[in-house]
């Protein structure tokens, strides 16, 4: 018998991304999570450094095909899938020619954030949020991680709103070391006006950058990972100024790992047994 139902948004995960702390939390803690009978999905972006063919990625014809509208424009949403053979464990990928494909890095040669990171940025959230939903598959948490799944409680909040789909589902931010110090572009409140964004909302992601949207992510969720010891203490400090429940770092990675599956069924509780 299945133990809950998590899904993980995850900014990177190894081998599709270069290993970093970020990438080995998003590729060993879902893991960890189905070897102790949760069943789990996996959804990142599929940045154009990560190679097709390489990776042996081929496109989920049910799920993709859809149109987003992100500005007002339509966005094809692409979804693709891999697996970590050795883990018996898939990834799914968002995908669109526009924002991965042709343009895939969030950041220029001078590591400034590109021109449409907050399309993108909303583009991967939703899209990942809408591709469950045509799964049929209603976690009873999403563990997100990246400051590029920032979004999820947002919009997990909006759809729930015109579709109940999510009722009952949990969210659980994981705060990393992956600050930068540019800020979004200057109609991402308009945009998100679009999406359904509340005047609560746009107070919320007023003059985004790094720092407002990770505080908003950490407002709307229902739990708090602190997956590195550099996390910024600005984050960690309105987490518990909000008396949200905290998961601290612990850099043995098989205790962590164990703490994070308990907090999933003290945050969701009896909802799991649903």
């Amino acid at each position: 018998m299945s133990k809950g139902r998590i899904l993980y948004v995850n900014q990177e995960v190894v081998p599709f991304t270069e290993e970093t702390d970020n990438a080995r939390f998003g590729r060993y803690v879902p893991q960890y999570a189905q070897e102790h009978g949760r069943e789990i999905r996996v959804f990142m972006p599929r940045f154009s450094s990560i190679s097709e063919r390489k990776n042996q990625l081929h496109e989920v014809i049910r799920l993709s095909g859809m149109n987003l509208i992100v500005n007002s424009c339509d966005h094809q949403l692409i979804i693709k899938v891999g697996s970590i053979s050795s883990a018996r464990m898939q990834t799914y990928f968002i995908d669109n020619d526009e924002y991965f494909t042709k343009n895939g890095n969030l950041f220029d040669e001078n590591k400034h954030l590109c021109a449409d990171a907050d399309e993108r940025l909303m583009f991967f959230c939703r899209g990942t949020l809408e591709a469950v939903r045509k799964l049929a598959w209603r976690p009873h948490v999403i563990h997100f991680s990246g400051w590029f799944s920032g979004l999820i409680p947002f919009y997990m909040r909006r759809i729930n709103k015109d579709n109940a789909f999510f009722n009952g589902t949990k969210c659980i931010v994981t705060l990393t070391d992956d600050q930068f110090s540019d800020k979004f572009n200057d109609q991402i409140d308009k945009k998100l006006k679009n999406d359904g964004a509340t005047a609560k909302d746009l107070r919320m992601y007023e003059n985004l950058d790094y720092m407002t949207l990770m505080k908003a992510a950490i407002s709307y969720s229902n739990g708090v990972v602190i997956a590195s010891p550099n996390v910024a203490p600005e984050l960690i400090a309105h987490a518990q100024e909000l008396k949200k429940p905290i998961l601290e770092y612990d850099s043995n990675e098989a205790i962590f790992y164990e703490k994070i599956n308990e907090m999933y069924d003290t945050i969701a509780g009896s909802n799991m047994d649903n």
